[in-house]
């Protein structure tokens, strides 16, 4: 049997870290978007790792013959791309400087990601299969590069080690063994299988339909966008992360919503 006042020490020890690891990553921005969130690894970490399995990504796909086959789709995203990436200023200064990289993979799934430090990849399908207008593009990307911005897939590796440590801590109080061990792998694992929370899909939406519309692209595609993503539902190639995000009609109930807010700073762009 441990003794109650180690037992105290310990739990003192892990409410401390995940105090002092809490922070906030971006700028609220005309959406709002901010919140404190539970980060107990460093970005140079979560980018170290992003960066190895973003290559590793690439490499295959080259060895398939299907990156960057369309150049035509490549030279209109990173249009797109190099638009938006100005405006992550307003929600993080440095995130202008990441060293940002965009590829598209030849593949009839819809589907889009945005690592952390900026390491995009849109799939073929996403654009083809919906007939995605450039608006419509801009508002994927915008949410993608918002889930960077944010970074969540760190602030879920910190969940997760918080959550291995909590139960290591427990097994070695009930003589179980283990201790706190594991915890890099633990982390890994939570980046490798990222699905991120409803909060984290609402505030990708807030910001990265600020980013478009700073931009210059409609943000009113973010209704059209969700209306095709809707109708896509059930088919063979349909939306991995839509079963994450959520409910369709609430989020385009909330898109709506947000408008008032973004749509002077497109029109801004257009005067």
């Amino acid at each position: 049997m441990f003794n109650n006042s180690i037992y105290s020490i310990i739990l003192i020890s892990l409410s401390l870290a995940a105090v002092s690891g809490c922070q906030t990553t971006t700028s609220g921005g005309a959406v709002g978007a901010q919140r404190s969130q539970l980060m107990l690894v460093s970005s140079q970490q979560l980018e170290q790792i992003a960066d190895q399995s973003y290559n590793k990504l690439k490499a295959e796909a080259e060895q398939k013959g299907t990156l960057n086959q369309d150049r035509a789709m490549l030279e209109r995203l990173l249009a797109i791309t190099n638009r938006i990436k100005p405006h992550t200023a307003t929600f993080r200064p440095d995130a202008p400087g990441w060293k940002w990289e965009t590829n598209i993979i030849s593949d009839k799934q819809l589907n889009a990601f945005c690592m952390p430090g900026g390491k995009i990849i849109f799939y073929s399908g996403l654009i083809d299969e919906l007939n995605l207008e450039d608006d419509e593009i801009a508002i994927v990307l915008g949410h993608e590069v918002a889930h960077a911005l944010r970074e969540h897939s760190r602030e879920q590796v910190s969940q997760a080690i918080a959550a291995n440590t909590t139960i290591n801590v427990g097994a070695a109080l009930l003589g179980l063994g283990g201790g706190v061990a594991n915890l890099v792998g633990a982390g890994y694992q939570a980046l490798v299988a990222t699905k991120f929370s409803r909060t984290d899909e609402t505030e990708a939406d807030q910001i990265g339909l600020e980013l478009s519309a700073r931009a210059g692209y409609d943000p009113r595609a973010g209704v059209t966008l969700w209306r095709k993503m809707m109708k896509s539902k059930g088919s063979q190639h349909s939306p991995e992360f839509l079963s994450s995000h959520p409910a369709d009609s609430t989020r385009i109930q909330q898109i709506e919503q947000l408008l008032p807010a973004v749509m002077p700073l497109y029109e801004a762009t257009r005067r």
